[in-house]
């Protein structure tokens, strides 16, 4: 397929002009209330055809990938082109992958059917379901495989392999007219065996439901601003949709409030966060992008080192325009979609303290676990909802609360970070980024002590 769109690519007249073949299969199996509720099998190819003539950009895509439906995507492409403003668009010189790339995978998940997936995601609900106080759950499982051929005019020539699983499952637990719903999931780049990393999913159905039959008797918090924990799930969201979207060169532009900041103090010096296309700290985030999607190397980049703002996120025109390299970050969901500048994998680095020991030194703090629904803005305002919260009062676990929202701004809530833990997990590992296009990304961290405000309801 490399030799092949290279060829092509040598007819194409323009500056720069980039082809991206891409083929996906997608399985999902779902079951709801103990009935199948879908089992799809999707594939779908093409090619994506993008060009850059006098500092105009064109796309366009074709199904399939035969060489007169690319020729004329080709053409649409050069006429789109034209239609566009003379501007003054560039591209940095970036790292162009070259060669065969593929995450490390134990036990391919190819090697297990769809009807033995869908049997899992039975057991799982059926075993949510038989537990005490459980009125209803659901279950599902998903995967992504994907085969990418990447060719740039300027030298890119990259084949790449991946593959995405997810599971989750959703508990309802129910006394009278008091209902409450928990959920868990698990989501990596790898293989099967790699999915169950952070445990089995019998495990990751027991976590559910014990935590739905917690929260029916907990109680709903007063509000106002107090010492937090943030779990690594709870860190990973803020990281990603309070602080990554307002480091991202695009929306850096358009005038986050991130603009003109680089270099100084936005956070506590104990905070170093970064996104990055390897898998870092542990393997298999499901965030993970060995090569972007104009074909450059990805990287771990250091958005905040130390408090200080170091680094936005690039493709490789913003690269240009801010006079840096490349960060790795053009990413394209399907072949019909253009590159645009994506998180991959965000985080927070871990501290050196332990779990154990940053609790015990907290005299009076709430633990947040579980990441809930909300919403971000350009100005790192934020109010995310929390699936379970623990009063940890002298370092010892009081009280569960249900019904909270956290909210702030996302750097004042880094700013009066004062610990963190040595403990590190991926835990957004089924999340989606919904920018303009879906987006596999993954989120985490350690455990983070700092303020923020609580919001809670009386019921």
């Amino acid at each position: 397929m490399i030799s092949y769109l290279k060829e092509i690519l040598a007819h194409v007249p323009a500056d720069y002009a980039e082809l991206r073949y891409h083929e996906r299969r997608v399985n999902a199996v779902s079951v709801r209330k103990g009935e199948p509720e879908a089992a799809q099998a999707n594939h779908l190819a093409g090619v994506g055809v993008r060009l850059l003539d006098s500092g105009r950009w064109g796309f366009s895509s074709t199904p399939g990938s035969k060489r007169a439906d690319i020729m004329r995507a080709i053409g649409d492409a050069a006429t789109a082109a034209k239609a566009m403003s003379r501007t003054k668009k560039n591209l940095a010189k970036a790292k162009l992958a070259k060669g065969e790339f593929r995450p490390p995978v134990e036990d391919p998940i190819e090697n297990h059917s769809l009807e033995e997936k869908l049997k899992l995601v039975k057991k799982a609900e059926a075993k949510a379901r038989r537990s005490k106080k459980v009125a209803s759950a659901s279950s599902a499982y998903i995967e992504y495989l994907d085969k990418k051929a990447i060719v740039t005019s300027d030298g890119a020539a990259a084949l790449l392999t991946d593959v995405k699983p997810e599971f989750r499952i959703t508990v309802v637990a129910a006394e009278g007219t008091n209902m409450v719903t928990a959920s868990e999931f698990a989501g990596v780049t790898g293989g099967w065996k790699d999915l169950w990393r952070y445990g089995a999913w019998e495990e990751i159905v027991e976590k559910a439901v014990k935590r739905a039959q917690r929260l029916l008797s907990a109680e709903f918090p007063k509000g106002g601003r107090m010492k937090v924990i943030l779990s690594p799930e709870m860190v990973g969201l803020i990281s990603h949709e309070a602080i990554g979207h307002t480091v991202e060169a695009d929306f850096v532009l358009s005038g986050a409030i991130t603009k003109g900041k680089i270099g100084k103090r936005v956070a506590s010096e104990l905070v170093t966060l970064a996104d990055s296309g390897p898998s870092v700290h542990i393997p298999g985030a499901s965030g993970t992008l060995l090569v972007d999607d104009e074909g450059v190397m990805t990287k771990r980049t250091v958005i905040i080192e130390n408090g200080i703002l170091k680094s936005y996120l690039h493709n490789r025109e913003s690269a240009a325009s801010f006079g840096v390299a490349p960060t790795g970050n053009a990413r394209a969901f399907e072949y019909s979609d253009e590159p645009i500048i994506r998180m991959r994998n965000t985080y927070i680095e871990p501290g050196k303290m332990s779990l154990a020991k940053l609790l015990a030194s907290t005299d009076r703090a709430l633990l947040l676990e579980g990441a809930g629904g909300g919403q971000a803005d350009a100005n790192a305002e934020f109010m995310f909802g929390v699936q379970e919260a623990t009063l940890i009062e002298k370092g010892k676990r009081k009280k569960t609360f249900r019904g909270v929202t956290i909210s702030g701004n996302a750097f004042d809530v880094l700013a009066s970070v004062d610990a963190i833990s040595k403990e590190f997990r991926w835990a957004l590992g089924a999340g989606y980024c919904g920018k303009f296009q879906r987006a596999k990304v993954d989120a985490g961290g350690a455990y983070v002590r700092c303020e923020a405000i609580i919001g809670g309801r009386h019921g």
